[in-house]
């Protein structure tokens, strides 16, 4: 099945700094592709995956599972730490539940998260009737372009396959139990506006890791995916800056 125009992984070859970038649910590269190129212009190391389901048709997705998901970006933050010196875990959505538990599973070798909109629950009512209603409806509407900016839109599927949807709900459980686990810093970008995650999600990620060092930025003029909406800038200044300060505490550090 080819590649959604503009749903292409990406990766580029840069310092022995690394950045893993995470998409989200129903999502593709492209919905945080404009982030990565800002990191790969300042010389980083950057990989940025299509997960699997995803980039394709809605079908694709509806054969995969959570596992599947977390396989792919596991396997290339092994490949970023082969490579570089540090790396730290970006990501949109469900992205951004992907790169906490990364985050909780992988320890040191994760030197800092940076999260967009984190997804890390599921609609209660949704929820409830998902493990029965997927087995007579094979999907519902789809979520993708949450955008604010007027002419943005997001390749992302039309229809979320509700198998793959129950993946989701049942990936969200499980990261939520890891967030204390969670320890390296953190810095959590959320919308005010948010159609798709509540902003209750990003106060959840936010009380219960363990992490000492936390930034929480409200995103005021961008909704869902802001990383293609009005304060995306702030949005990849804010997190590149995360990076440099945090490197330069390390280098303070080594050169005690």
């Amino acid at each position: 099945m080819s590649i959604l125009p503009g749903a292409e992984p990406m990766r580029h070859e840069g310092s022995e700094i690394g950045v893993l970038v995470c998409h989200g649910f129903t999502g593709s590269p492209q919905s945080v592709r404009p982030w990565a190129d800002h990191l790969a212009a300042r010389g980083l190391t950057v990989s940025l995956p299509l997960l699997p389901g995803h980039g394709t048709r809605w079908q694709d997705l509806a054969v995969t599972g959570w596992q599947d998901w977390y396989a792919t970006v596991d396997r290339e933050l092994r490949m970023l730490r082969d490579r570089c010196e540090q790396v730290f875990v970006f990501g949109l959505s469900m992205g951004g539940a992907l790169a906490l538990r990364l985050a909780a599973r992988h320890g040191d070798a994760v030197s800092g998260i940076t999260v967009v909109n984190p997804a890390v629950t599921f609609p209660k009512l949704q929820g409830f009737v998902l493990p029965a209603i997927r087995f007579l409806l094979p999907s519902a509407p789809g979520i993708a372009s949450d955008i604010a900016k007027p002419g943005v839109r997001e390749v992302g599927y039309e229809r979320v396959p509700l198998h793959a949807a129950y993946e989701a709900r049942n990936f969200f459980r499980m990261v939520r139990g890891e967030l204390p686990q969670v320890t390296q810093p953190l810095l959590v970008l959320h919308s005010r506006t948010d159609h798709v995650v509540s902003p209750s999600d990003s106060a959840l990620v936010l009380s219960s890791v363990s992490s000492s060092d936390v930034t929480e930025t409200v995103l005021e003029d961008s909704y869902h995916v802001a990383t293609l909406d009005h304060d995306a800038e702030r949005i990849f200044a804010d997190s590149y800056g995360f990076i440099t300060r945090l490197e330069a505490r390390k280098t303070a550090r080594d050169g005690a």
